[in-house]
């Protein structure tokens, strides 16, 4: 979760502090600090357990945020303006800046914000990292994907909205109930026994408007979500890759033109003697 690789020529504080954050083992104490918080804060909702030992828990959940301050304090120091330039800094100082906020009177609502602080996991395990990077890949073809699913829905809901209005006003009254229904039937929720056969007594031959349309919902247009996000995550797998194989290249060209330099300057020698 480095802003930048570390500088190693550097072995004044900065470097060792640099060292200290990037280091497995302290990233595995955040993760670990993470999942303690979590689970705090989960404890904190239940008055059984606050009764018991809610000093406690508050007190734990204060020393975790603590740690997280101090940690994004120490990455702007060693990062400064190569800090912002890292979104999952951007995210970690996000999350744990709402917990900062006063959370009293009609700022209230705020606590129930500060389990956000669990999402930093997705900051501080690579896996997860990946998954997000690739969703974030996936969301420009997923937007296509959208668009054609609403017109899909549109055309439906209209054509529903004329057929069933009448006889079934509460599930297809307006085009808006019409999508809201159409929307349950899409995820398959009852959609049988609680509004098709329903339908069915009035009108026999509905079975074959709201299966076309499971099919062009569930099973395509749904499936192109999957494809689609596969499709990123392949990309960024690829391109994390093609950056090791760069790195390893660029390592070996290094080592080569010193070794070049080595024997450019025993040639030296030899020569001078």
């Amino acid at each position: 979760m480095s802003a930048a690789e570390p500088n190693h020529a550097n072995t004044g504080p900065l470097a060792r502090l640099e060292r200290l954050l990037e280091s497995n083992v302290f990233q595995q104490t955040i993760m670990g600090i993470i999942v303690l918080n979590a689970a705090v804060l989960g404890l904190e909702t239940s008055d059984a357990v606050m009764r018991a030992v809610g000093p406690l828990l508050v007190a734990i959940d204060t020393i975790c945020l603590a740690i997280f301050v101090a940690e994004l304090v120490a990455k702007l120091i060693v990062y400064r303006s190569r800090f912002f330039l890292d979104p999952w800094n951007l995210f970690d100082a996000a999350v744990v800046g709402i917990a900062l906020v006063p959370s009293s009177g009609g700022l209230s609502v705020l606590r129930a914000l500060r389990v956000l602080r669990a999402l930093r996991l997705v900051s501080v395990v690579p896996s997860m990292r990946r998954v997000v990077n690739g969703l974030m890949a996936a969301l420009p073809g997923m937007a296509s994907v959208v668009v054609l699913l609403s017109l899909v829905f549109y055309v439906f809901a209209v054509m529903s909205t004329k057929l069933f209005g009448d006889a079934f006003p509460e599930w297809f009254g307006s085009v808006g109930k019409s999508f809201y229904t159409l929307f349950q039937v899409m995820t398959l929720e009852s959609w049988s026994m609680g509004i098709v056969r329903p339908i069915m007594e009035v009108f026999p031959i509905a079975w074959v408007f709201f299966v076309v349309f499971i099919l062009l919902t569930s099973f395509t247009v749904l499936n192109l979500f999957i494809g689609i996000i596969v499709e990123g995550m392949q990309a960024q797998a690829s391109d994390e890759e093609h950056a090791a194989q760069h790195e390893d290249l660029d390592a070996l060209r290094a080592e080569i033109r010193a070794l070049r330099s080595d024997i450019a300057a025993l040639a030296d020698k030899r020569e001078g003697k």
